[in-house]
């Protein structure tokens, strides 16, 4: 089994409101907020971007999500390295990190086990 495309990215801020407002600007707009400082934002159909605050102290990164219909039928590829096995998340989901060729990583997401 493959992927099945992008699933979303996530991006990691050192302030939510500014960059929700940001992505308005671009077109976004937002489908849901946390209390948190975290939400998701979607333009048209393509992959939604989920936005989430981080300390000042903590760099920010991003990430591009691949999507995984059945995490328990995934079957990586000898050339891809699994970094962490798919584990389940907090917030509904089973998630595994893989490494490509130049040292990248990169997440895929799949629903929680039934």
């Amino acid at each position: 089994m493959t992927t099945e495309g992008i699933d979303a990215v996530y991006l990691e801020t050192h302030n939510w409101g500014k960059a929700a407002k940001f992505f308005q600007a671009l077109g976004y707009e937002i489908d849901f907020a946390t209390d948190h400082n975290s939400g998701l934002l979607r333009n048209g159909d393509g992959p939604p971007l989920f936005i989430a605050e981080v300390p000042a102290s903590q760099e920010p990164r991003q990430q591009v999500v691949f999507k995984v219909p059945d995490a328990d039928a995934f079957r990586a590829d000898d050339i891809v390295e699994v970094v962490t096995p798919f584990e389940d998340t907090h917030y509904g989901t089973r998630e595994m990190t893989v490494r490509d060729p130049d040292g990248r990583t990169w997440t895929l997401s799949a629903p929680a086990a039934g």
